[in-house]
C-alpha cells in the first residue's frame, strides 16, 4: 500500500500548498478579509477535485481524449459570447456560475494534456517522420490558443502552445521541424505583442520599468521594490508594505514578491527549491512511466510537469523582471479558486499514473 503513494511529492506539495494559504491570508488581511474565506472554500474543493480525479482510473481519460479537446474548445468558445462571458479589467475570461466563476482557459489546460497524451500514445512513433501526424495536434491546440487570445489570454495561450510544442519535441519530432514551428510560433507570437499598444507597454515598461514607474512599468517596479526591501531574511510574515495598494494583483500574479518582502531571500529560493524538486519529482514519474511502455500515462505526466514548470518559470520570471509583465498564477500558492482546483486535479493524474504503475 505504501508503494502505491509517493510521499516525498505528495509532502512537497502539501508544504507549497500551505505556504500559498499562509501567503494568501497575509495579504488578504491587507487586502481584502473576504479572500480568506474563500480561499478556504476554493482549498477545500481543490483537495475534494484531487481526490476524486485520483480515483478515476487513466484509461478513462485515453478512451475520452478526443472528447477533451471538443470540450475544451467549447468552454472557450462560450466565455467570448457577448451575455454569456464575464468581462472584467478589459478581459473576458469568465463564465459566473451562481457564486462562483469558472475560468475556462484553466479546465483547457487540464483538457489539453489529456488530449495530446492521448494521440501520442497512438501516433508517437509518426511524429518524426510524418508531417500531418506532427501538425494536427499542433493544428488542433491552435484553435483553443486562437480562443483564449479572443478572450484575450495571452499567458495562458503562450504556454499551451509551449507545452504542446515540448511533447511533441519529447515524443521525436525532428529538431528541424521542432525548430521551424518555434519559429513560425515565436513571429506570430511577436506580431501579436506589436499589434496590441497594451502588450508593447508591457515589453516597454519590462525593457526600462524605472522610466515608467507611474505607467507601463508601475507593477515591476513595486515588485522590485519588495524585493529590494525583503533583504535577506525579509520584513516578517505579515509585515510587507508593498501589498497595501501599492503593488496590483498582490495576493495572484505577484504574490512572490509578497513572499520576497516578508520572508526575504531565504523564503523567495526556499519556494523556487521547493518547485525545482515537485517539478524534478513529476518528471521522474513521467520517465518511469514511459520506460515501462505507459505511454499515455507519460505522455499525460510529463505533460503536467512541462505545465507547472513553465508557468511557474513565467511567475517568478515577471516577479523579478526577467519577463514582462503577464498575468499567470503561481500554481498552488496564488489565490483563486480556478488555478487551485485545476492544479490539484492535473497532480491526481500524476499521483494515479504512480499508482497504476506500482500494479503493473
Amino acid at each position: 500500500m505504501t508503494e502505491r503513494l509517493d510521499y516525498p511529492l505528495l509532502v512537497v506539495w502539501l508544504l507549497i500548498l500551505a505556504l500559498g494559504t499562509v501567503m494568501v491570508t497575509s495579504t488578504g488581511i491587507a487586502v481584502d478579509a473576504s479572500l480568506l474565506p474563500r480561499q478556504a472554500v476554493y482549498l477545500t474543493l481543490a483537495l475534494l477535485a484531487f481526490g476524486i480525479v485520483a480515483l478515476v482510473p487513466l484509461r478513462f481519460w485515453q478512451a475520452t481524449h478526443r472528447f477533451a479537446w471538443l470540450i475544451a474548445v467549447v468552454l472557450c468558445a462560450l466565455v467570448v459570447i457577448p451575455g454569456i462571458g464575464l468581462e472584467a479589467k478589459g478581459a473576458q475570461r469568465w463564465i459566473p456560475l451562481g457564486a462562483f466563476t469558472l475560468q475556462p482557459a484553466e479546465v483547457a489546460k487540464f483538457l489539453l494534456l489529456v488530449y495530446l497524451a492521448g494521440y501520442l500514445a497512438r501516433f508517437d512513433e509518426l511524429i518524426a517522420d510524418d508531417s500531418l501526424a506532427l501538425l494536427k495536434p499542433l493544428g488542433m491546440v491552435a484553435v483553443v490558443v486562437g480562443l483564449l487570445l479572443a478572450q484575450p489570454d495571452f499567458g495562458t495561450a503562450v504556454v499551451l502552445m509551449a507545452v504542446a510544442c515540448a511533447l511533441l519535441f519529447l515524443a521525436g519530432a525532428r529538431l528541424r521541424h521542432y525548430l521551424l514551428v518555434l519559429v513560425a510560433g515565436g513571429a506570430g507570437f511577436m506580431a501579436l505583442i506589436y499589434l496590441e499598444p497594451y502588450r508593447m507597454a508591457r515589453v516597454l515598461g519590462f525593457l526600462d520599468p524605472w522610466a515608467q514607474a507611474t505607467g507601463g512599468g508601475y507593477q515591476l517596479t513595486q515588485a522590485l521594490i519588495a524585493f529590494g526591501r525583503g533583504e535577506t531574511f525579509g520584513l516578517g510574515l505579515g509585515e510587507g508594505i508593498q501589498k497595501l495598494a501599492y503593488l496590483p494583483e498582490a495576493e495572484t500574479d505577484f504574490i512572490f514578491a509578497v513572499i520576497a518582502e516578508e520572508l526575504g531571500l531565504v523564503g523567495a529560493v526556499t519556494v523556487i527549491g521547493l518547485f525545482g524538486f515537485f517539478i524534478l519529482r513529476i518528471l521522474r514519474i513521467g520517465r518511469l512511466a514511459l520506460e515501462s511502455g505507459e505511454k499515455f500515462s507519460g505522455y499525460l505526466v510529463y505533460g503536467v510537469a512541462l505545465l507547472f514548470g513553465l508557468q511557474a518559470m513565467v511567475n517568478l520570471g515577471v516577479n523579478t523582471g526577467v519577463l514582462p509583465t503577464k498575468g499567470l498564477t503561481l500554481p498552488f500558492v496564488s489565490y483563486g479558486g480556478n488555478s487551485l482546483i485545476v492544479s490539484c486535479a492535473m497532480l491526481a493524474l500524476v499521483c494515479r499514473a504512480w499508482w497504476e504503475a506500482q500494479d503493473g
